[in-house]
This record gives structure tokens, sequence and C-alpha cells, in this order.
């Protein structure tokens, strides 16, 4: 039997298994597949290693005939019926989410590096006075609509009177949608998916009177790991940035290394610049993306603190929790990690109208935006 026949067979059988359980993240597919792995011949092994430094069209073999591991990504999404919503919301309802009363509107920007489409949702309230902007990085085989019902910023948006913008990642970039957040030209300012993101959030601020004080960004796994990339290189550019279950900056450079990454042994690199506000929250039990993540990503922000304070927390009927806070000098809070306790890989507090969302809390998306509105 080929590599890539037998690896998907073995992915395929896990999913079939994890289909009658909770939702997980595609990459919890293959690192499932990889493990079963080891009983293949050393030089199964070696072609394994040298997939990521494939980039060839899907389906397309490689000058030396390995098979293209971009091909073998999208085969397995056609092959699962993976869609925008990956394996749906925990306890998914199936009842639509309530109506809100802004605009939920489509767009899309272009440059050098490529094209993406976003959704932007402009609150009921806006007038035209200068509002805050929040960017909102989906997860792997999610989608801007299936990303915004599961976090529910857009209520949190008619709430506040924020903008917040969602970027589309395409299947043409990446087969399961994921940001490629461990590609070398994907960690570079002005280059790659950064430069993207950074002209979708400048273009709604020309189209919209944006307050250039309060513009943000966050994301969940993947997209967390580009929400560390964005507030790394565009500190001019964004506030303060949310991280829910993300990786830290330039964590990895290929597949095999992002891989790695998230089983916890990740390279550290120093960030450049100043350390930028941050918000982290992180299941004790994500077996997808290792908690040491979302320690690492604090770093910057404990090493520039001048004091910090640990609080215990419980959600009634939920998860318990851990509040680490950073602070200045001056008392204001510089970052916060929070450690809940007994969740996995979802967005903490979220809505089952969405994936990958763990209702039992906290409210990660509204502990963000009372973070956000602190770091002007």
């Amino acid at each position: 039997m080929k590599l890539n026949n037998r690896l998907f067979a073995q992915m395929r059988s896990a999913t079939r298994k994890m289909m009658h359980k909770h939702p997980v993240d595609t990459s919890q597919v293959i690192q499932d597949a990889l493990k079963n792995a080891s009983a293949m011949t050393q030089a199964a092994q070696e072609q394994m290693r040298s997939f990521s430094q494939l980039h060839g069209a899907p389906g397309a073999q490689a000058a030396n005939g390995k098979p293209d591991l971009q091909g073998m990504l999208a085969e397995l999404s056609r092959g699962l019926g993976v869609g925008a919503g990956g394996f749906g919301g925990a306890g998914a309802a199936n009842e639509p989410a309530p109506a809100l009363p802004g605009t939920f509107s489509e767009g899309s920007h272009a440059n050098a590096a490529g094209t993406r489409s976003y959704k932007l949702y402009v609150p009921s309230t806006y007038k035209g006075a200068a509002a805050p902007l929040v960017v909102m990085l989906h997860g792997c085989t999610q989608d801007p609509d299936d990303f915004a019902k599961g976090t529910r910023m857009n209520v949190l948006a008619e709430e506040t009177g924020c903008l917040v913008v969602y970027p589309a990642q395409s299947r043409q970039a990446n087969p399961s949608r994921c940001w490629n957040w461990f590609n070398n030209v994907d960690q570079q300012r002005d280059a790659g998916e950064p430069s993207i993101i950074a002209g979708i959030t400048r273009q709604v601020m020309r189209e919209y009177a944006v307050d250039p004080g309060q513009v943000y960004v966050a994301g969940l796994s993947a997209g967390g790991a580009m929400a560390t990339i964005m507030g790394t290189l565009y500190p001019d550019l964004y506030a303060a940035v949310g991280v829910h279950s993300g990786l830290p900056f330039a964590s990895a450079h290929d597949l095999p290394s992002a891989l790695a990454a998230m089983k916890g042994d990740f390279r550290r690199q120093q960030q450049p610049g100043k350390p930028i506000p941050i918000i982290v929250f992180h299941g004790d039990q994500d077996h997808t993306v290792h908690p040491a993540n979302g320690d690492q990503l604090m770093v910057p922000a404990r090493d520039s603190a001048d004091a910090m304070a640990v609080e215990p927390g419980h959600v009634p009927d939920g998860h318990a929790f851990t509040r680490t806070t950073h602070k200045r000098a001056d008392g204001s809070v510089h970052g916060e990690h929070w450690v809940i306790h007994g969740a996995g890989h979802a967005w903490s507090g979220g809505s089952a109208h969405g994936s990958y969302t763990d209702g039992k809390g906290p409210d990660a998306s509204r502990e963000m935006m009372r973070f956000f509105a602190t770091q002007r």
C-alpha cells in the first residue's frame, strides 16, 4: 500500500471514532495519524519528514516522486467531508442563531501576496463616529460566519459599538483553511498573509470611521498563532492581542516543527520590538495545542511587568479557572493569562451555533473585549 493511502486510512479511521465524541480541530486527526505512523518503515518516515518541503499544487508530485503535502491535506479534507465548520460545535444547535440588527457584509482585499475575502459586522449603533475595530482570525476548517456565531463577537459589537472584521483563509492557500502561521514568509511584516490581514484592517479603517488607537486582533488555534504574529509585527497598527489556544510568535518554520510546537516542543525565539498587551486563554486539557504554548505566550508580558497577581475562580455550573495578571508600575494590566481547568481545544464561553466552542465558560469574548478597552 502506498504511504499516502495508508496515512489516509489511519486519519479516516481516527476521524470515524471522533465523529461520535466531542469535536476536535482537524490538526488532531493529523497528529493521531502521525502517532500511528511509528510502525512504518524508516523510508516511509523519511518521506513524512520531507513533506514540509513540498509546495506544489494539490495532487501534484515533487520532482523526486514523493507525495505532495498540500495535495494530501486537500484529499484528506475532501475524503472526510470537512466543511467550513469542521465537525460542528459541541452540542451544536439545530436552530439558527438569533438575528442581529447590524449589517454583516462581504468584502475582499488583494495585494502582491494574494487575495482574501472577509466579512465585516457594523453594529446598528454605528453612526459615523470613530469606533473600535476588532480583527478576528478563525481556526482551521472554520470561516467568518462560523467563527462569528461561535464567539458571539457580533453580539458584543452591538453592546459596545465596535466594528468586527473576520478575514477568511482560502482553500487555495491552505486546504483545511488554516492560517499558515508556520511558514517563514508568513512570519514577516509586509509579506505573505500578515500583509493581507494588515491590508484588510487598513481597508476597513479607510472605509469606516475607526479610532486608530482602538484596533485589536484576536484568534483561535491557527488564528491565535496568526494573531500573535500580527501583534508582534504590527504594534503600530494593533493596540492589543487576544489569543485562544494559540502559539507563540515564530514557534515553527515548517509543518513538522508546527506539529512539534503544537505538542509543546517549540522553538523559543526572541520577539522583536516592545511587548504588546496580550490576553491569553488556554484549556489545561487541550490535546491539540499543548498548554505550554499559552505559558510561553505570556513570557514577554511577564518579563516586562512590575507585579503579578494570581486569582482562582469558578464559573457557576462551569469550569474552574486560574487568572494570572501582569501589571505595570502604575497598576495597569499589561497581560492576562486564563488557564481553564478541564477545558480542551475550544473557544471558552462560546455558542454551540459555531464549531469548536465550550459553553461552560469563562466567557473569553467578553473578557477580551474588557481587556481591549483598558489598552487605549
